[in-house]
């Protein structure tokens, strides 16, 4: 809990809202994936899109792990943080030409590449430079991740990567393509997956995507996997660390790697997400007709994800002792659906009492905004003076 890991005293004197980030959590977090996938000679790239906040990606790069990139944005901010650009990845169905030259430049690991288009533009950029890019193939394996539709993107028809049933043309159009290495395979069925069928089920898929290339006589050095392993958002208290050794051991018991092949994953939320919290402050409890309001100065702006995705984050009253009772935690956002929480036990609560929504460390601070020309939060770590 916030109230044990660092002073009250200390929070009240930070302007809220504000993220605050256990840096002894996200040790803990680090270590377990990094073991449990040393385990099998596995090699993890953190998803920078979870959290790009500059303390956590130099700690993130310190700990020895890749950078799974989505933007130029992001391989920049990932090389300055530390990360060695031999293990930077590049996704997304929309990289402009500047950021392709920005990793063509740094000789990034690889370009996980989504389109024809993309791969026509890339050999032509790699082509203008003198250089030879590496790329994966991002395919749809058609697996359903059973998560929320917003986070689903392994499905055949959505924006992402190839379908299977365009691998014939692609892979001829690969053979006439100078400047563009073929080196591996690339795969992200979703988010927030606490059940490990899907990942069995896209293991199963790979091994028989893995024949069509074999029967083409093509060699793949590289597999990744993506990301995608869930937390438990309902009790961060109870289970603080993700699930990494069963995550790595469904790929250890049922991928097939063939000789040699070097097996890849983009973790994010599982590596950051228990480690935050926002600490916002109580403006006002309004008593309705049937309900309490605990009225915060955070809002959607500073955290999303209820708004966006209906999600789920455990909130707690850190300063008061009072008995629980239930409460609406609600923003001042001029939007319905600015909520957090609706009929959540807290101690009791009142004007000026300090609120923490939990395991805020992965999509929150990263994804806010200024909509009401609010400020953004700022970040608050559990070392600081």
């Amino acid at each position: 809990m916030i109230k044990g890991t660092f002073p009250i005293d200390k929070l009240r004197v930070v302007e809220t809202p504000f993220y605050f980030y256990d840096l002894k959590s996200l040790g803990q977090n680090l270590e377990a994936a990094k073991s449990e996938a040393a385990r099998y000679g596995y090699h993890v790239h953190y998803a920078v899109k979870a959290n790009a906040n500059d303390r956590i990606l130099q700690t993130i790069a310190k700990a020895g792990f890749g950078a799974d990139c989505v933007s130029g944005g992001e391989v920049e901010a990932s090389v300055k943080a530390g990360f060695p650009a031999d293990k930077v990845v590049f996704a997304g169905v929309g990289k402009a030409d500047w950021e392709i030259n920005l990793g063509l430049d740094n000789d990034i690991f690889c370009f996980n590449a989504e389109s024809i288009p993309e791969l026509e533009v890339i050999n032509g950029l790699a082509a203008a430079k003198g250089k030879k890019a590496r790329i994966a193939l991002r395919i749809n394996p058609n697996v359903d991740a059973h998560t929320h539709h917003y986070i689903t993107t392994g499905l055949n028809e959505n924006k992402f990567g190839f379908n299977m049933e365009d691998m014939e043309k692609v892979v001829a159009l690969i053979a006439t393509l100078s400047n563009i290495e073929l080196i591996g395979i690339h795969f992200h069925i979703g988010s927030q997956i606490t059940d490990m069928c899907p990942f069995q089920n896209l293991c199963v898929r790979v091994n028989e995507i893995q024949n069509f290339f074999e029967q083409k006589g093509i060699k793949l050095a590289h597999v990744n996997v993506g990301g995608g392993l869930g937390i438990n958002y309902e009790h961060p208290n109870h289970v603080p660390v993700p699930d990494f050794e069963g995550y790595f051991r469904v790929f250890h018991h049922h991928l097939q790697l063939r000789p040699g092949q070097q097996l890849h994953f983009e973790l994010g939320r599982a590596m950051v997400a228990s480690c935050g919290s926002l600490i916002t402050k109580v403006l006002y409890v309004k008593q309705g007709s049937t309900k309490k309001f605990a009225i915060v100065d955070a809002g959607m702006t500073d955290l999303i994800r209820p708004a966006l995705y209906q999600a789920y984050h455990h909130i707690e009253n850190i300063t008061s002792d009072e008995e629980f009772e239930p409460y609406d935690v609600v923003g001042p956002i001029c939007e319905s659906s600015d909520t957090f929480g609706t009929a959540r036990m807290l101690n009791g609560t009142r004007r000026g009492d300090l609120i923490a929504l939990r395991s805020a460390g992965a999509y929150g601070e990263i994804m806010a905004s200024r909509y009401n020309l609010r400020r953004l939060p700022g970040a608050y770590y559990s070392d600081s003076e």
